[in-house]
């Protein structure tokens, strides 16, 4: 493990030396933690609490979110129920929502898409920073509908304040994280500030800055199956047998191409007062990160170590308006954005070049509330160019344009809420090949889908709901299910789509249960869904070119799966509150005539025990993977592993806290883990033992 630097053994020495366990809340007075959190859901056109919600919700902020801050957004969120991660190196890590990922899921900025190109491949880095966030909210089930029919696995919305929404009380409003992981002797700092000018405006500042070597890992990079074929290459002669060392001896320990550079700069500027807000923001992204080698191990295997250069400028506008009378208010988000990023030979040398540019907008209109009946409505406008540039372009030049309509109703009737949703949506996604990309065929698709959802929810007791949800939902296949044919370096893939898929349509019943108080919190649900025309991609066993081939298909398929958290104070002493914390999930899919869905997560089992005062959190806690026997055809099973973590939170001025440090020690036994949803799992283990210091300042 890598020395901690001289700054953080600064801090450690600091709160070693300070008087933490002075608790004015010794004294008699009221236990601060003795109350229920109030976390208000933003993400749906409906802001309501988090336990009110009929679906199953996430919020992370605070505390929780210091000690989840990663470089990636899968990384930061795989603590969370029902979320898994694509695992493609620690800088290119998508959430997973229930077994879904890529065009499934909905990567969100402040409500907005992120106007990236991370759907399209599991090595390409989403453009949003965890760093900067106040909080991150992960929706699953039926509301996640009203970002766009492709959320059908859910949504992730990460929540900043680069577009102020409110006046700040003080002249100045300061906020900085910085953190130190060992692992990858990972460095970053973030800051932002707000000032108000005066006569309701207010301007926003802010600049993140990561920089990371290899990951190092706990044992070799390679599944032992993996490194014998590699010795056996070797000790054969068929092969290079500098590879095939490089494969074993020389990877243990590390993860090769996985250093990583990243910075962001961004300002913004509204106009507040009591009827509404008018705010824009620009934002910079830049990036230079490599992703995991696959490895050689055979003669004829490619092997290549591409590193992507990305960059990414975006505009964010933000209005909105409190009419009074019948309209709560009317809400206006819409963003525009030119991404591109080159992947990089070793030489320096640009491959391909991905190039993205967007639009999106969207139009709310939320019904004042009368009685027990509340609701919104609105419209939604997506526009994207999309571009792939050099030898291995493996998709043509393609544009797709999008609109929906949507709805959502609520009413209460006593003890009974009821909900209703629906979408519609209309498609058209178009390949424009060029001259000399004969391989791919021109050509336009038209699709229009509906959506439709219902929920009821019933309180069995005061904070305790009971709840069933039923969706109908379409979705159109994205232009990389249609229009791929050829290799791409960051997969080190073949990857071959269809331009005949139809609507992929899904059926699903969920059940819910979620309530409690501060002493006491379940949350837990469970779903089947019905697929027909799931799009899939199936690793046929042939190679092209030195690749795996992953062909696109459709079939009727089924996802049976559950998630269960929760929480229980076990004792109060002095100042001091024990408690305990759990989750499970899991998810089973099957494609039918083909067999178990690929890259399905297990069961997983992770447990907590927290201490608790008013300036000092001790926790600890273990997480057990199952293995994964139940794999797709040419899928290799992955085995279980049990990781053990251990953090301290400190604030030394208490709750109300300017100045905050997270300690955590994360893998303490640096055990070897992959994960089953991972594209590159045999090539690629998580992080091995890691020492992460947080310090996080907001004045």
């Amino acid at each position: 493990m890598r020395r901690l630097p001289s700054i953080a053994s600064s801090l450690l020495a600091l709160a070693a030396a300070a008087p933490i366990f002075a608790d004015p809340a010794a004294d008699g007075s009221a236990d601060p933690h003795d109350h229920v959190p109030q976390e208000i859901v933003v993400t749906g056109a409906l802001r309501q609490s988090r336990l009110d919600a009929l679906s199953g919700v996430a919020v992370i902020q605070g505390a929780r979110l210091d000690q989840a801050i990663r470089p990636s957004i899968g990384d930061t969120l795989e603590h969370t129920a029902g979320v898994s991660s694509t695992s493609f190196g620690p800088t290119a890590s998508r959430p997973v929502l229930r077994g879904m990922q890529g065009e499934r899921v909905r990567l969100l900025t402040d409500g907005i898409g992120a106007i990236d190109v991370s759907n399209t491949s599991a090595d390409h880095a989403a453009v949003v920073n965890p760093l900067l966030a106040e909080r991150i909210e992960v929706l699953r089930g039926p509301q996640s509908l009203l970002y766009g029919a492709s959320a059908i696995g859910g949504v992730v919305n990460v929540i900043d304040r680069r577009i102020p929404t409110s006046l700040p009380t003080e002249p100045v409003h300061l906020g900085a994280v910085a953190g130190y992981g060992s692992a990858a002797h990972e460095r970053s700092a973030a800051g932002s500030v707000e000032v108000p000018l005066g006569g309701g405006f207010v301007a926003h500042g802010d600049g993140s800055y990561d920089k990371s070597d290899d990951l190092a890992i706990g044992g070799f990079a390679l599944t032992p199956t993996l490194r014998a074929q590699a010795l056996a290459t070797a000790a054969s002669g068929l092969g290079d047998p500098a590879i095939a060392y490089a494969a074993n001896a020389a990877q243990a320990g590390v993860l090769p191409n996985t250093a990583a550079r990243t910075w962001t700069a961004g300002g913004g500027l509204s106009y507040i007062n009591d009827r509404g807000m008018l705010g824009a923001s620009y934002t910079h992204s830049d990036s230079l990160y490599g992703v995991p080698v696959r490895l050689a191990t055979r003669p004829g295997d490619g092997e290549e170590a591409p590193r992507l250069a990305m960059r990414q400028d975006r505009l964010d506008l933000r209005a909105e308006v409190k009419p009074g009378g019948a309209i709560d208010h009317v809400l206006l988000r819409a963003a525009w954005a030119d991404y591109r990023h080159s992947e990089l030979a070793p030489d320096g040398s640009v491959g391909t070049t991905f190039l993205d540019k967007g639009i999106e907008a969207r139009l709310e209109v939320a019904q004042a509330r009368r009685g027990g009946w509340q609701g919104a409505s609105g419209a939604q406008f997506v526009n994207r160019d999309f571009d792939v540039i050099g030898d291995e372009a493996f998709l043509p030049k393609n544009g797709t344009q999008a609109f929906g309509l949507f709805t959502v109703q609520q009413v209460e009737l006593g003890g009974f809420k009821l909900e209703a949703g629906a979408r519609f949506e209309h498609t058209r996604i178009a390949a424009m090949p060029g001259p000399a990309q004969p391989q791919f065929a021109a050509g336009a698709r038209r699709f229009d889908t509906v959506s439709l959802s219902g929920g009821a929810a019933w309180a069995v007791r005061p904070g305790w709901r009971l709840g069933l949800n039923l969706s109908r939902t379409e979705r159109a296949p994205a232009a990389e299910e249609l229009f791929a044919n050829g290799p791409h370096a960051g997969t080190e893939a073949f990857e071959i789509g269809n331009p005949a898929f139809g609507i992929e349509r899904a059926t699903s019943l969920e059940a819910i249960l979620k309530g409690g108080d501060a002493d006491f919190g379940l949350e837990a649900s469970a779903y089947y869904t019905w697929f027909a025309n799931f799009i899939y991609d199936a690793r046929t066993g042939a190679v092209i070119d030195g690749l795996p081939v992953y062909q696109g298909r459709q079939g009727d398929a089924r996802w049976l799966g559950f998630e269960v958290e929760g929480h229980a104070t076990l004792a109060r002493l002095g100042g001091w509150t024990l408690a305990a914390d759990g989750l499970a999930d899991a998810v089973r899919a099957t494609i039918s005539s083909y067999g178990p869905a690929p890259r399905i997560p297990p069961l997983r089992l992770l447990g907590g025990l927290e201490a608790k005062s008013r300036k000092l959190d001790l926790r600890a806690e273990v997480e057990q993977v199952t293995a994964q026997h139940r794999v797709a055809p040419n899928e290799t099973p992955t085995p279980a592993y049990t990781l053990i973590n251990a953090s301290a939170s400190w604030r030394p001025w208490g709750e109300d806290r300017p100045l905050s440090f997270t300690l955590s020690a994360n893998n303490l036994l640096d055990v070897a883990a992959r994960r089953h949803a991972s594209f590159l799992k045999d090539y690629a283990p998580l992080a091995g033992r890691d020492i992460r210091l947080t310090a996080r300042l907001e004045l």
